[in-house]
């Protein structure tokens, strides 16, 4: 007698030990069969089915969204696929195409591999068309160093615009006559009957020594007293047009040196003499128009930014969530459009100091300008805020540490005229070396900065005006054409 458990085999005599064991062999026979017979059959059926119906290319090649093989066939020389252009998905204007092509959003073939590659070539040619930039300007600071100068002649200039707008302020606040009243009298002393209760009168009554002439306030009427308020919004006007104006000279007068730096064919002996100050004399005399109406379109934005200020500054507790929202984009919108006028204008006026024109077509040249070599631009100006933030780190971190050790007496200084020791709190004269080492950095900073938008701008205008031969050679420098692999042509002899 046999029989199975769960966990073992037990038997009762020698001739049933073989049975189990030959069930389990019969039935593991019968399900391999089965289950061989199953696939087999299957794959009988649907290997031939794949190799009927499938197509490997559809793994090995991309495809466009009329179904042909890019790399294959009659796109044999266009193995990529891109989605660029997603209004063509829209299909609008033709549905009948559309329909045709299945609803699907048509695809443009890339015909070559490699334009990732020349992609990145191009970045970086720009990068060492930007680094080799910014060392021309070393050189240009150390042909004309008086233009280092310059920001202390602006300096000079925005403080007495500074000056002139506190001083017509104050006299506007304090304009109008003293209104004085008679407070107090006693009228049966002699020489005081003449006089009334609250009429006007003078500080001073030697007819009547009991009258009190006191002060009430200014006089407020008057067509000049009740205009006041707007006399001062002109006045702030006048202010930030001067500031602009001042700022446009400074700019105009930097680009016109280093542009007749960079246009010296033969550097330096072409480069004209004292070119800084040839360069202000010219912006003074031929460009002050086109510098006003630049500051004047720069004063409007400003204006309108102020005003907004004092209105979101005035209605700030009556406001709801849209209102300030609408107020928060405004402010947003008009910050980005000042910005976007500086940007203009800074160009324009390199522009105007190069080749004299006014300000609307220099503007619209360097715009276009810059818009036809965009990824130069981005790369430039990327390159020239690291360097610039570099150098005022350098400038300012080593004048705070100086400063710090000077005056918390770790550097002993000869003499007795300043005592270190006796200061209370030496952190404030700290904090104010360091703000005014940021403001003189950034003002010097600045000049480098202007060279840099300079000579780029040149340097786009001599690629796309000359072409290397004698009538038309290029003025930049050896490095810059063995970048480009540019080089100009010897003239014919005869």
């Amino acid at each position: 007698m046999c029989y199975l458990s769960l966990f073992s085999w037990n038997c009762n005599s020698t001739s049933c030990v073989s049975w189990p064991i030959i069930i389990i062999i019969y039935y593991n026979m019968l399900c391999y069969v089965m289950l061989s017979d199953v696939c087999i059959s299957c794959e009988m059926v649907l290997v031939p089915a794949a190799w009927l119906y499938g197509d490997p290319r559809h793994v090995l090649y991309p495809r466009n969204s009329t179904g042909m093989f890019c790399g294959v066939g009659q796109n044999n020389d266009k193995p990529s696929v891109m989605y660029f252009d997603i209004i063509k998905c829209a299909t609008a204007t033709n549905i009948m195409a559309a329909a045709l092509q299945g609803l699907q959003c048509p695809t443009t073939q890339v015909p070559d591999l490699l334009e990732p590659l020349h992609l990145q070539l191009k970045m970086c040619v720009c990068m060492f068309v930007c680094v080799c930039v910014c060392v021309c300007v070393f050189r240009a600071l150390g042909h004309m160093m008086s233009t280092l100068f310059y920001p202390i002649v602006t300096f000079v200039l925005l403080l007495v615009c500074v000056s002139y707008w506190g001083i017509t302020a104050l006299y506007l606040a304090t304009s109008g006559a003293p209104f004085y009243k008679v407070v107090a009298m006693n009228t049966s002393q002699s020489g005081c009957s003449v006089i009334r209760a609250n009429e006007t009168c003078d500080p001073e009554y030697p007819t009547c020594p009991s009258a009190r002439c006191v002060f009430i306030n200014y006089n407020t009427e008057g067509l000049f007293q009740r205009n006041l308020f707007n006399l001062q919004i002109y006045n702030v006007f006048a202010f930030l047009w001067c500031v602009n104006f001042v700022i446009a000279l400074g700019h105009c007068t930097l680009a016109g040196a280093f542009g007749s730096y960079y246009w010296a064919f033969s550097k330096p002996a072409d480069i004209p003499t004292f070119p800084l100050i040839q360069s202000f004399m010219r912006a003074l005399r031929y460009h002050v128009g086109s510098l006003a109406f630049g500051a004047l379109i720069l004063t409007l934005v400003q204006i309108v930014r102020i005003v907004l200020e004092y209105l979101d500054h005035k209605f700030k507790e009556a406001q709801n969530p849209c209102t300030r929202f609408i107020m928060c984009c405004l402010k947003c919108c008009f910050y980005c459009l000042e910005k976007f006028i500086k940007f203009i204008n800074r160009n324009a006026y390199i522009m105007i100091a190069i080749y004299g024109k006014n300000f609307c077509v220099s503007a619209k040249n360097a715009f276009s300008l810059l818009m036809r070599n965009i990824i130069r631009v981005v790369v430039l100006d990327k390159v020239t805020d690291l360097l610039l933030f570099f150098g005022k780190l350098l400038v300012v971190g080593g004048v705070g540490v100086l400063a710090f050790f000077f005056f918390s007496g770790r550097i002993q200084t000869p003499g007795t005229t300043f005592e270190t020791a006796a200061l209370n709190y030496y952190w404030m004269p700290i904090i104010t070396v360091v703000f005014g080492a940021y403001l003189i950095a950034h003002g010097f900073f600045s000049v480098y900065n202007m060279g840099v938008d300079t000579l780029f701008l040149c340097f786009l205008e001599d690629l796309e005006r000359n072409d290397g031969s004698p009538e038309k050679p290029y003025f930049m420098s050896k490095n810059l054409m063995k970048i480009l692999n540019k080089k100009n042509k010897a003239p014919k002899t005869s």
